[in-house]
Parts: C-alpha cells; structure tokens; sequence
C-alpha cells in the first residue's frame, strides 16, 4: 500500500488539513527541539492512555500491575529525568500475559489491540530519545499543548459513552498524527524523513482500531458523534494558538 492510500481515509475523516503556517514553523531548524520532546512526550501520553483503557475495563488486578509495570521506566525518565536511553532498552518487552476480568464485557478485542498500540508506542518513544540523543538534545521537561485536553473536556460522564468517547478522540489523535508525520516528513533531514514515514503505517492502524472499538463498544451509529469530535478537532488545529507544538493550531509565536 502507498502512502497516499494509506492516507486516504484518514484524510477524509479529518475535517481539516494541517494548515501551511504549522508547516511553515514546523519545519524551521530552531523548532526541531519541542517538535521531538513533544513528539516524545506524545507516545509516552499514547501508551498511557492505552494503558488506562486496558486497566479501568477489560484486565484482572494482576495484569493491571503487570502494566503499570511496564511502564514505571519511561515514566520515571519523563517525570524524574531517571535512567536513559540504555537503560530502556532493557524494558521493551512486556514480561507478563495480559489476562482478562472474568465480568469483561469488552473482550479479548480491547487488549489485543491495546497492547499493540502500546509496544509500537513505547518502541517509537525510544527511537525518538535515540534520535534525540545522537543530535545532543536533551530532555527537558515542557508543558503540554492545548490539543488532547480540549477535546477530552467534551467526554461525556457516564459509562459507556466515557469509553466511547475516549476512544474517538484517540481515533482524532492518532490520525492527525499521520497526516502530520506525512506532511512534514518531506521537510526536515533525510533521517527524520525516513523515521516519520516509517511511522504512517502504524498511525494509521492505531487510529482504525480506536474507531472500531468505539463502535464496537456502543453497538449502534457512532457517526454523529464522530462529527462532534471532528468538529472540535478541526477547530484546535485550524485556529490561532500561542503554544508551538506537535498537535497545535495555526501559530502566534
């Protein structure tokens, strides 16, 4: 599959294109820096969310831990700047199996697909640091853009639209994910070029599995409130924003 097919669907289900000014800033060399702390910081935020999901709905209290786990390193290198890129290396791979609750009513779907996304999160979180590390960027601690909060304080507050809900705003995320790595992937070095192209395939995943959990889950048409998150998703992007970052808006700055 071509990257313009892969891509297809996942520009129809935005409702905007990132704008040429993002783009414009994106690309100079003197935003390199935020642009990959935050892409950093962004699969770290993807696996945790993955995490919660798995956690709050589908897993018994052992796998819970099992996943807490798994992710105690690369918390504690975000959060408490401990240990480094050779020493999470160490931590790539989950030890334990990922077990059902007996009263699940979400099934084996939501943790096959889940636990996916979270070794390709993590995995990309590495190779951004080692990135980060060969060009002699450190990491340092930056606030978190306005993008996954504004959509998130539209979730509904009663189960399953919580779930629902969640889940179309992480199909939103990882979408515009893709499109974005597509986008400027032609723009910046030869390494980085590669690097994000090499990413689309899974982004693009990512974002068909949360939408057909989300409709799985509610077991009706979902199509309306797809437009609903699609609609303030567009509205982040597509407007002015203070605060350069992956999934900001049209800058100010």
């Amino acid at each position: 599959m071509t990257s313009d097919q892969l891509l297809a669907p996942i520009k129809s289900f935005l409702q905007c294109v990132t704008p040429d000014e993002w783009i414009n800033e994106a690309k100079k060399p003197e935003n390199l820096k935020v642009l990959l702390l935050d892409h950093l910081i962004c699969e770290l935020k993807a696996g945790q969310t993955a995490m919660w999901l798995i956690r709050k709905y589908a897993v018994d209290k052992e796998s819970g831990k099992a996943l807490l786990e798994w992710f105690q390193p690369y918390e504690k290198f975000v959060y408490k700047k401990e240990g480094n890129l050779a020493s999470l290396a160490e931590h790539y791979k989950l030890s334990k199996a990922i077990v059902p609750k007996s009263n699940s009513i979400f099934g084996q779907d939501l943790i096959d697909k889940m636990v996916l996304l979270i070794k390709e999160e993590l995995h990309h979180f590495y190779q951004v640091l080692e990135i980060m590390t060969n060009r002699g960027i450190a990491y340092e601690n930056i606030t978190a853009g306005r993008y996954a909060k504004g959509m998130m304080q539209h979730v509904r507050t009663h189960e399953p639209a919580i779930l629902i809900d969640k889940l179309i705003c992480g199909a939103y995320i990882e979408a515009r994910s893709c499109e974005r790595f597509a986008k400027i992937a032609p723009l910046l070095d030869d390494e980085l070029n590669s690097f994000y192209v090499s990413l689309l395939r899974s982004e693009a995943r990512h974002y068909q599995d949360y939408l057909s959990l989300a409709q799985k889950v509610a077991g009706c048409d979902i199509s309306d409130r797809v437009k609903f998150f699609g609609e303030i998703e567009a509205k982040l992007i597509s407007t002015p924003d203070t605060d350069f970052k992956f999934h900001s808006g049209i800058p100010t700055i």
